[in-house]
């Protein structure tokens, strides 16, 4: 396979498409190459506009709706950002090139060592994965201005909203089955968290240990 021609290809066919049109987001998805954090048996499918399993109900979001999570994160070259479901690491490494740090939180150890290795190959030094509970975040490494959410939760958990700055934004795809909107959270105070929903997605839910009621396999 051409990568280089398909990585291209997914830049202006999907994500483009999806009226993401942030330069800087759009040169990360250039200069991280999706195919070095998908496992070797699905490497064929690297640039799929699918959500993209990875095992154990774990998956990668499709391009666009990684696309348009960090256009609407609004992401500084200060900012601490956090990856919640981090699966391979390729939001996490997508997220570096535009913050100061990039934290992943991924409950499947097989994963987190995976997503590590492709961070380090890639020459990324700026973002890490961590084993955890999704559900919890990274209590030890917040705050952060940005949550990005790479799987459906029916609410937001109290302890990701808590991990947040004030003005910090999380991105995540909130609601249940039919109905599924992604959502933009702004903390305006340290007690007010307002909420945007940009667009309807059928996002599976995230896995975690401790939320196996909200959660479906692919």
């Amino acid at each position: 396979m051409d990568w280089e021609r398909a990585r291209y290809l997914m830049v202006e066919q999907q994500i483009r498409t999806w009226n993401v049109t942030d330069l800087k987001v759009l040169q990360r998805f250039m200069d991280v190459k999706r195919e070095d954090f998908v496992p070797a048996d699905k490497r064929e499918l690297a640039f799929a506009d699918i959500e993209l399993p990875v095992g154990n109900g774990r998956f990668m979001l499709a391009p666009k709706i990684e696309g348009k999570f960090l256009q609407a994160a609004s992401i500084k070259p200060t900012d601490k950002v956090l990856v919640v479901g981090a699966a391979t690491g390729y939001l996490v490494a997508l997220a570096s090139g535009l913050a100061q740090q990039a934290y992943g939180v991924e409950s499947d150890a097989g994963l987190v060592v995976a997503a590590n290795s492709s961070l380090k190959a890639a020459g990324i030094k700026n973002a890490e994965v961590l084993q955890g509970d999704m559900l919890s975040g990274l209590a030890q490494q917040a705050p952060f201005d940005v949550i990005l959410i790479s799987g459906a939760f029916a609410s937001l958990p109290e302890a990701l909203k808590e991990q947040l700055v004030v003005s910090g934004r999380i991105l995540a795809v909130l609601g249940h089955i039919p109905v599924k909107g992604c959502t933009r959270i702004v903390r305006s105070s340290a007690d007010v968290w307002n909420e945007e929903v940009l667009f309807e997605y059928p996002l599976a839910s995230l896995y975690s240990p401790a939320c196996k009621e909200q959660t479906f396999t692919l």
